[in-house]
């Protein structure tokens, strides 16, 4: 070691300093202290085998580096050093550290291999014996049979002839190493990043893989690939891979063997799914960090319980370990919940709740035990871990299955005040830990128990049944469209019930209307203005009271600028017209302008009109007209003013009071730069900081603007990747609007571009163009870099506010399209709503709101369908989607299924605006008839509609008489085409017996021949009266085809108004059912006439006749 190796001195001095302080004056608290010691030696040997100890972690603690075969002497003004050359050449760094009061100088000794070091030991022996009174020397005793090379035995060998007395240190330096500086907590978050990054997005992964596939792997297989993936970017990105390394192998338990300590190994036993334990911790630059979770395979519900208990005692011991708590205390602590909450089972928990960490993985001088003498102070790093072992489960169905355990823990840190903050804040609790699998056999078996309890399926359950998201690992199975339609059955009578207890507890909640503020312009008449205009009886406007006095028979009366709703002004000849209008009831019609007014009886002026000359008279300065136009202008002024404040209050008024920003101070908040803000604060786009503070977040733009958004307002928070995308964002959706930009915003989102979102399509393209290509590289590179970054903040934030904001990403391979405005867009489910962020403005639905789904225009030969949401508050306004792709009906129907949401479907579009007020007005009534159950295609609705389209039909079926009569009146209508009726009935019943293209064209010129026929020789009986009475229907068959083969596409209405307009044709008879007078007037119902199209084949010919 040379001086290639460069030495933090500002770090070695303040912890240098700190050593001798303690020394000089140690806290009375901390037994053992450095009182009764007179010098502090510590032999370091070869450090090859040896993992953790003090007297290396002191020498990382000092100076970055561990220094083999070096003996180091605290005496009580000196340091000395006793090592090779090449080590002292290193340590001659440390001479060029300030000098401050309290420090102690720096002697250096070379090694001498001649005589063996005998020479310096005597020195050192030398040293020893002067500082203090010479005879208690405090040493690391764990750590004296830990090195056994020739040299440290040497030294003690040495030290024994001496007879000093032996005090052991490790206590007191625990103390002194324990509280980290910043620079040491900074190096532990990022050890605890690497420990939650390498079980979050390998270990769990993996776990999760294997149980889905079913994979036999050994726990050591499991273990080893774990700590492979470290030095894997794709897991473990931004650290440097040279200072990672594993604080012990990664320990994988399960299927009934488990030992609850770190010192355990993973066996090569397969892995079970049951309890599964997971235990590993990464070290960066040296210092140390642990996580262990437990993942749960189909929990019973005393497993859960227990489970529940083990996550809740973490909680209560971390609120007792705050600065001066006695360990023991600590765990005496999370003893007392344990007896309250399962007495039973305290035998089985694990004998400690943690220990001390740092540069060292454990510090056995500080235990949160039941026999621990140490004391916690601000900024020690605590692994906080229990666990219950041998847990028994009857259900068990093989020896693997009998026992369980559970075992939880993570690092944590001491603060000044309240309880430990997490460091590994990876969630633990069961719902995130649970993974509920349903084998094929149990569904087959239950199918009635599994439609009502399995409504997760096999993934790790999102923020509850409600919120569940449907992950894309599902088993398809044959019965999933029975079990959905079961589920969706019972959601059906559920909902029902639901939602009328939940509407008889509003009551009416009838809405009040809102009353036209009433405006005075003079409370008395001292308050008027004295001014000539108003002498003289002319127009003049008081711009201080928003008041126009008009003069009236004689009077000035005053009119505030509320009443009027509009003025104009036009010149005629000599004179100028002002005509004003005012706002009185009815004058908006369709609207419910009556409400607005507080006395609606009154009678009220609707318009008043001002006539004055143009021509100015021998003396006037201008004419009398100019009072018309500076009135005119003075109007629009003022009522311009007006609008704009009432505009203002009006978005004001349901704003609700936001809490004031508290700010911190810290400067580690988390913070995120140069992004853009929607929507924007002014007209122009600029970019700003995103800071998080005690109690919100602040957006300041580089103009100075800002935005503050509580933590308590934010009803969803979600960060969107750049996956797929060109931008990368933070959107909070919020309980509460607030107003920036003069507007009120309940959607703020907070975005920066990753690439070019523009291409420059002059510019030539090449696939191996250089510069696209390190383009596309800095692309990619940006992107990681971005997706980094945003995800730090994202996990800051969440450790900071304890979860109170927790930030949710949209699955997008579980998104679907749809247009809910004007575009189709990617709608992508989150844990617990559906959301599109990337297109503005932004389209957020929370599940919980939701009572139910409409698909509309679900029919085989459409290629979308839309979808309404309802919501629980039925006042609310139903939000639609349109355009989304008939293929996806399925997948969609899958995710509402798995949220719980109830979903209908139908083939008509409804009217919604009239559906939701007929259920607010009569809610009994609506229920009380069956509620929802109207929009079930298997409810009766559809089978009562098909019964009275039948019995339509038969209204429009003539009856024996009626033909009888009608063959008897136009007896010879019909008899002349006969044939042609018969060839068109056999035309219209089948394909095979239609004729080809030569035969129509023939009939066509044979019916062309007949019709001049009927021109040379018209009908002189009855013609004129029929063609007058079935005018109508002469119209709409006038353009029918001359060809019978056209008629077959004829709409209903058209085809009988042919029908009737054979009547008109008084030459031959013909029996037809549709002739009748008395049904026609229904045609337009007749579904009858669908199925002959025969008769409008008829039509085509005697139509044109009756009508020449």
């Amino acid at each position: 070691m040379g001086s290639s190796y460069k030495l933090d001195k500002d770090a070695f001095s303040r912890r240098l300093k700190r050593l001798y302080d303690m020394w000089k004056e140690p806290d009375e608290k901390c037994e053992g202290g450095f009182k009764n010691m007179d010098a502090l030696v510590v032999p370091v040997g070869n450090t090859e085998e040896i993992v953790y100890c003090k007297s290396t972690s002191l020498q990382l603690w000092l100076f970055g580096y561990e220094l083999a075969d070096c003996v180091m002497v605290f005496a009580e003004n000196e340091v000395h050093f006793l090592a090779s050359k090449k080590k002292i050449e290193f340590l001659s760094q440390i001479a060029a550290v300030k000098s401050e009061e309290g420090m102690p100088t720096f002697k250096f000794h070379p090694r001498d291999k001649s005589d063996e070091d005998k020479a310096n030991f005597k020195t050192l022996m030398n040293i020893i014996k002067g500082s203090k009174e010479g005879k208690v020397v405090g040493m690391f005793v764990k750590d004296k049979d830990g090195f056994n090379d020739s040299f440290v035995k040497s030294f003690k060998n040495t030290m024994k002839g001496e007879n000093f007395e032996i005090f052991d240190a490790s206590t007191a330096m625990s103390y002194a190493m324990g509280p980290k500086d910043d620079q040491e907590l900074s190096t532990t978050r990022k050890a605890c990043q690497v420990s939650s990054d390498l079980y979050n997005k390998y270990l769990k992964d993996q776990i999760m893989d294997i149980i889905d596939s079913e994979k036999k792997v050994r726990h050591s297989k499991l273990s080893e690939s774990t700590e492979g993936a470290m030095s894997d970017k794709k897991y473990i990105s931004g650290y440097d891979t040279n200072y990672l390394d594993m604080c012990y192998p990664p320990i994988i338990q399960s299927g009934g063997n488990y030992a609850l300590k770190f010192s355990a190994e993973s066996d090569k036993n397969c892995l079970h799914f049951g309890a599964i334990v997971c235990s590993l911790g990464a070290k960066y630059r040296h210092y140390c960090s642990n996580i262990t979770r437990t993942l749960l395979v189909n929990p019973s519900d005393e497993i859960k319980e227990l489970y529940e208990i083990v996550v809740d005692l973490q909680e209560e011991v971390l609120k007792h370990l705050v600065p001066g708590a006695k360990l023991s205390d600590v765990y005496e602590a999370g003893v007392k919940f344990i007896k309250e909450k399962k007495p039973d089972m305290l035998d089985r928990f694990t004998k400690n709740w943690g220990f001390s960490m740092g540069l060292e993985f454990r510090d056995s001088s500080l235990i949160i035990g039941p026999k621990s003498t140490g004391y916690a102070k601000k900024n020690m790093v605590f692994n906080v871990n229990m666990g219950i072992q041998d847990i028994k489960n009857p259900k068990g169905s093989d020896k693997t299955d009998k026992t369980y355990a559970i075992f939880v823990g993570d690092t944590v840190v001491v603060n000044e005040t309240g309880p430990a903050t997490i460091f590994t804040n990876i969630k633990k609790k069961i719902k995130n830990v649970g993974i509920f699998i349903k084998e094929e056999e149990d569904e087959e078996e239950e199918s009635e128990k599994e439609d009502k309890n399995d409504e997760v399926p096999k993934t790790l359950l999102g923020r509850g049944k409600r919120t569940a998201v449907l992950d894309n690992k599902l088993r398809v199975e044959s019965s999933t469209e029975e079990k959905r339609k079961q589920h969706q059955k019972e959601l059906g009578a559920a909902m029902n019930e639901a939602a009328r207890q939940r509407l008889a507890e509003q009551g009416s909640g009838q809405q009040v209307e809102k009353v036209r503020k009433s405006t005075v312009s003079y409370k008395s008449a001292s308050q008027m203005p004295q001014e000539n205009e108003v002498k003289e009886l002319k127009i003049f406007v008081d711009r201080k009271y928003e008041t126009v006095l008009l003069p009236i028979f004689g009077l000035s009366v005053p009119f505030h600028i509320s009443t009027i709703k509009n003025i104009s002004q036009s010149v005629e000849g000599d004179y100028t017209y002002l005509r004003i209008n005012f706002f009185h009831p009815g004058a908006t019609v369709g609207r419910n302008e009556g409400g607005s007014y507080s006395q609606p009886d009154a009678t009220f002026v609707k318009e008043m009109t001002y006539r004055s000359t143009n021509v100015k008279e021998q003396g006037e300065l201008s004419a009398p007209s100019s009072n018309l136009s500076t009135a005119f202008r003075l109007i629009k002024e003022v009522q311009k003013k007006f609008k704009n404040r009432e505009a203002e209050e009006k978005e004001k008024e349901d704003l609700v009071k936001q809490d004031t920003l508290v700010i911190s101070t810290n400067k580690g908040n988390p913070k995120l730069k140069d992004l853009y803000i929607r929507p924007n604060i002014v007209s122009k786009r600029m970019t700003g900081v995103l800071e998080a503070h005690t109690n919100g977040f602040r957006y300041t733009s580089v103009r100075g603007d800002k935005v503050d958004i509580l933590y308590n307002n934010i009803k969803h928070a979600f960060f969107q990747p750049c996956d797929g995308e060109m931008i990368i964002l933070l959107h909070f959706h919020l309980k509460h609007a607030i107003m920036f930009g003069k507007k009120k915003h309940i959607d703020v989102q907070f975005y920066t571009e990753v690439g070019e979102i523009t291409t420059d399509l002059g510019k030539h393209q090449h696939m191996h163009d250089r510069d696209d290509l390190a383009g596309e590289q800095a692309e990619r590179e940006l992107r990681h870099k971005l997706k980094s970054a945003f995800k730090s903040f994202c996990d800051k934030v969440d450790t900071m506010t304890k979860q109170e904001v927790d930030f949710d990403t949209p699955y997008r391979d579980l998104g679907f399209p749809g247009a809910p405005f004007r575009s189709t867009v990617l709608l992508q489910p989150t844990s617990g709503c559906l959301v599109n962020l990337t297109e503005w403005p932004p389209f957020v639905i929370t599940l919980e709101d939701v009572e139910l789904v409409h698909f509309e225009r679900v029919q085989f030969h459409l290629k979308n369908f839309d979808m309404v949401f309802v919501f629980k508050d039925y006042r609310r306004r139903t939000v639609m989607v349109n355009a989304i792709p008939m293929n996806m009906l399925d997948h969609v129907k899958e995710w509402l299924n798995s949220c719980d949401i109830r979903y209908t479907e139908g083939v008509q579009s409804l009217n919604w605006a009239k559906i939701m007020k007929t259920i607010v007005d009569d809610s009994e009534n609506f229920f009380e008839s069956g509620g929802w159950s109207f929009l079930d295609p298997e409810s009766g609705s559809e089978k009562e509609q098909e019964s009275s389209e039948d019995e339509e039909d038969e209204v429009y079926k003539p009856t024996d008489e009626e033909s009888v009569e009608e063959s008897e009146s136009d007896s010879d209508d019909y008899s002349e085409y006969s044939e042609d009726s018969e060839s068109a009935e056999e035309l219209g019943s089948s394909e095979e017996s239609g004729k080809d293209w030569s035969d129509l064209e023939a009939e066509a010129a044979a019916a062309d021949k007949e019709d001049s026929l009927v021109d040379e020789f018209p009908n002189k009986k009855g013609s004129s009266s029929s063609n007058q009475k079935h005018g109508s229907s002469s119209k709409h068959t006038s353009s029918s085809s001359k060809h019978h083969s056209s008629s077959k596409h004829k709409s209903p209405e058209k085809r009988h108004g042919s029908s009737r307009s054979h009547s008109s044709s008084p030459k031959k008879s013909h029996k037809d059912k549709h002739s009748s007078p008395k049904k026609s007037s229904h045609s337009s119902k007749d579904k009858s006439s669908l199925k002959r199209s025969h008769g409008s084949s008829h039509s085509s010919k005697d139509s044109k006749r009756s009508r020449k």
